[in-house]
């Protein structure tokens, strides 16, 4: 089973990924701000609450042999019943405390005999947590020389508060952090990804015959491919070279010995053995069609490299010469080729491929054969023939266009077999229909990279 992921492009894919990294990234920032903020906050108010403990302190003093305090701390939360800051004092089994406390006492932690100022987390009036800084403080002998817990708390909750309202102030300005960073990203992935889609218009060019080579003028991690690419295509190159000199050399060798076969043909005939001669005749007629085929198969694909014609001149010099033979001289020849059309094909093939189905064409025709061409949706250059005659029977028709179909064995003669070979050898094909008006046969055809010196203007 496929991961569902396996078809996302990778400029999405690292998109993604660099997305959710700004974001993880960011989410921890945030977190790692906020605790950081709140440690501030705690340490600030701890300092704070120092300083009130000891205005708490210096305020008090002994009335008529009671200990009291004469000067309130400023803040006026501390005359707020649970105001939220409070302050209390111990002094034995005497308790002094804020307004704010109300009737509240605040529990006492014991073991705070050095004198020094302690924080802890203490439950307050409300039940809500208090911040509790907490000191023991021997007196003065003019303050009766006594020993007394001395306490000064604020609500956590208020300090857990700032800590959100910090972070709530903090989210819009990362929201748009993260933004400019995941396009930044875009456009960094954009950038470092741009010899990759480079590299596929390079490969096309190669497939349409626009280029030679992928070439060297490549980043560095892209370099290695192009080099493999070259490498492969000069292999195939000299492969396809090899192919095609043996196959031109097979049907060039076996030409002899078809000629002695049919020298022999005819010593039998003159010998009075005609049914074996033409039995010989027969075989090597046949062997003749499928060395002439071949020939014109590695003809072309020899040739189709960098080869040009253009098609509304081929399509006239053809139909004139037909015009002056026995079968076409009587027909309506109606050409509306568009000008200005060049094929991906040396002008002898084409000549060769187009020629052996106007020749059908003319065969079988009654009175009128319409030549069109054009670039269709495909892409690919039509150039169709119809003719007013009798068509092909629907089963050969069948046999025809079906795939791998061998149409020199279709009835049609050999023309249909090597225009087709010419077609498919170009990078195109051969298309057969029977129309209301008779056979249409429809050579489609790659066309040739515009910009060449020789090509005619555009109509």
């Amino acid at each position: 089973m496929r991961h569902p992921l396996r078809h996302l492009s990778l400029r999405l894919r690292l998109g993604l990924a660099g997305a959710l990294a700004v974001v993880l990234a960011l989410g921890l920032a945030a977190l790692g701000l906020s605790l950081l903020f709140g440690t501030h906050v705690e340490r600030r108010a701890q300092a704070e609450l120092s300083i009130q403990l000891d205005q708490v302190l210096a305020g008090l003093a002994r009335k008529d042999g009671v200990l009291t305090l004469v000067r309130e701390p400023a803040d006026p939360r501390f005359g707020q019943p649970y105001g939220g800051l409070y302050w209390q004092i111990v002094d034995g089994d005497r308790i002094l405390r804020s307004r704010s406390l109300w009737d509240y006492r605040l529990p006492q932690v014991d073991d705070l005999g050095d004198g020094l100022s302690h924080s802890h987390r203490l439950p307050g009036p409300d039940g809500g947590p208090l911040l509790v800084v907490e000191r023991q403080v021997t007196l003065p002998p003019s303050l009766g020389g006594d020993r007394i817990q001395a306490s000064v708390a604020v609500e956590a909750g208020s300090l857990a508060a700032a800590r959100q309202d910090f972070l709530a102030d903090m989210l819009p300005y990362l929201a748009l952090l993260a933004l400019v960073l995941i396009v930044a990203g875009g456009a960094q992935v954009m950038v470092g990804l741009r010899p990759l889609h480079d590299l596929g218009a390079r490969v096309t060019a190669l497939r349409q015959g626009t280029a030679r080579r992928m070439g060297q003028d490549w980043p560095q991690e892209v370099r290695p491919l192009a080099t493999e690419i070259d490498a492969l295509i000069s292999a195939r190159e000299e492969d396809i070279d090899r192919a095609r000199a043996r196959a031109g050399d097979l049907a060039h060798g076996m030409k002899t010995p078809l000629q002695a076969l049919m020298g022999e043909a005819g010593r039998l005939r003159r010998a009075g053995e005609a049914q074996s001669a033409a039995g010989i005749e027969t075989i090597a007629r046949a062997l003749q069609r499928h060395v002439d085929r071949e020939l014109a198969r590695t003809r072309a694909a020899a040739r189709a490299r960098d080869a040009r014609a253009d098609v509304a001149q081929v399509v006239r010099g053809v139909t004139a010469v037909l015009r002056r033979t026995p079968e076409g001289s009587g027909l309506d020849w109606q050409n509306s080729t568009t000008p200005g059309l060049i094929a991906a094909m040396e002008e002898s093939d084409l000549a060769e491929a187009f020629g052996a189905l106007a020749e059908n064409a003319a065969r079988h025709a009654s009175a009128r054969v319409q030549i069109a061409a054009a670039i269709a949706e495909d892409g690919l250059i039509h150039l169709s023939l119809t003719d007013d005659g009798p068509g092909i029977a629907e089963g050969q028709l069948s046999a025809l266009i079906a795939r791998g179909a061998r149409l020199d064995q279709g009835g049609s003669g050999l023309g249909l077999a090597i225009a087709s070979d010419l077609a498919e050898a170009s990078g195109g094909g051969l298309h057969l229909e029977n129309t209301g008006a008779g056979l249409r046969a429809e050579l489609r055809l790659p066309p040739a990279p515009p910009g060449h010196p020789d090509d005619p203007p555009p109509a």
